[in-house]
């Protein structure tokens, strides 16, 4: 079948019927031809309304001199395109309102003259359906960033309760822990001082039945004798017993320390004297200072650290053997040196010296908590201090404490 060309009546039809607004324009801009359907775009009734006036008159007013020159340019270098592309295209009503439209340019020339085709369509639906799809957008971002601060925040919150959490699960662990601790501490000194309790009290106990022997004047230096092993068992026990407080007191934080200016010379001497009860026999302790005499420590405290560790020397030492303290105090601080030439602490149970209750494999048949060392060096941190000790078996033990200046 062979197609017929189409005739001129099938193409008016087609120019009226089309869906699409239709204007044809000549060469000076003036239009020649409207369809129907671009009649009733722009509100008008009748092609005499536009027919034979300038392209502008469907422009709005404030676009008429820019278009003239683009309308200008076109006729020079007529291509079939679309127009404004990137650009929002308004087109003018016959009442003055504007539309936005799409214009596509196409153009021909009959007899020497030139014509541009115009092809409108008017897109106010799909501009309001772009601008209702655009403030959707706009709010679904807006909630989306509103429920991302919100969720920032619940976040936030969460962390913070998490962390919350995880602080007083510390805080119970640690409290469960120390009530642990001061558990086993309770077990320790009962089965601790079962043991060490037993030797005083019977010392007691017997010094006091054989008292009642001696009644007559001749009696009386074995009165004496046995009146010194009461009270040395009584201070044991109260040794003993401020020992067990003592480790309660640091265990559950009461230990409040008290600096003052010190002399560390007197409290030294002070504490040699009182022990010289207890020195084995010919047995000799020697004590030298350099530096100033005082220095700003617990008063209290300093003198429990001397009182153990020259009592453990003591007792430590064999008859005729020297103990050597000598104390130094810098612009720094104080040094303390205590060393003795007893039995000595081997290697390996150095590094537990300082627990609780730890006794020394060679000094588990000597009488002891394991208690005064670890007082010590408690007391020895509590003063912004530290211990150390150098110790072989059968070479004696020294220990050195140094506590830093409280005033720099």
């Amino acid at each position: 079948m062979v197609n017929a060309p189409l005739s001129g009546e099938i193409l008016q039809t087609l120019f009226n019927h089309a869906s699409i607004g239709i204007i044809v324009a000549n060469a000076r801009g003036e239009i020649v031809l409207v369809n129907q359907f671009a009649l009733g775009q722009f509100g008008y009734d009748r092609t005499e309304e536009i027919k034979g006036k300038t392209i502008e008159i469907l422009i709005p007013r404030r676009m008429h001199d820019r278009h003239v020159g683009h309308r200008s340019n076109y006729i020079k270098d007529p291509k079939s395109r679309p127009m404004g592309i990137g650009m929002d295209l308004y087109a003018s009503k016959k009442d003055g309102s504007e539309f936005p439209v799409e214009i596509s340019l196409g153009n021909y020339e009959i007899n020497g003259e030139k014509f541009v085709m115009a092809f409108i369509n008017d897109i106010t639906l799909r501009k309001k359906s772009d601008e209702a799809i655009r403030k959707l957008n706009e709010e679904l971002e807006q909630k989306v960033e509103e429920r991302t601060v919100s969720l920032q925040h619940t976040v936030e919150e969460l962390n913070h309760q998490i962390k919350e959490n995880q602080q007083k699960d510390r805080e119970l662990r640690e409290a469960l822990n120390r009530e642990k601790e001061l558990g086993e501490l309770k077990s320790r000194f009962v089965s601790v001082a079962s043991h060490e309790f037993r030797t005083p009290l019977s010392t007691v106990l017997s010094s006091t039945y054989l008292l009642q022997k001696y009644q007559t004047t001749e009696d009386q230096p074995k009165r004496e004798k046995h009146i010194q092993r009461i009270i040395s068992s009584v201070n044991l026990l109260t040794d003993i017993l401020n020992d067990f407080l003592n480790v309660g007191r640091i265990e559950e934080g009461k230990i409040q320390v008290r600096f003052s200016i010190t002399n560390v010379q007197k409290v030294i001497n002070d504490t040699i004297s009182e022990l010289v009860t207890i020195r084995k026999s010919s047995q000799k302790v020697t004590y030298t200072h350099e530096g100033d005499a005082e220095m700003e420590l617990d008063p209290s405290m300093f003198k429990h650290i001397i009182i153990n560790l020259l009592s453990n020397a003591i007792k430590f030492s064999p008859e005729d053997s020297e103990i050597k303290m000598h104390t130094s105090i810098t612009a720094a601080g104080l040094e303390l040196r205590i060393k003795d030439q007893g039995i000595g602490i081997p290697s390996e149970d150095q590094e537990h010296l300082f627990e609780r209750f730890f006794r020394a494999t060679n000094a588990i048949n000597i009488q002891g908590t394991g208690l005064g060392l670890h007082i010590v060096a408690r007391y020895a941190e509590l003063m912004n201090g530290k211990i150390v000790c150098n110790s072989e078996p059968g070479a004696g033990t020294e220990f050195v404490i140094t506590f830093n200046n409280q005033t720099q």
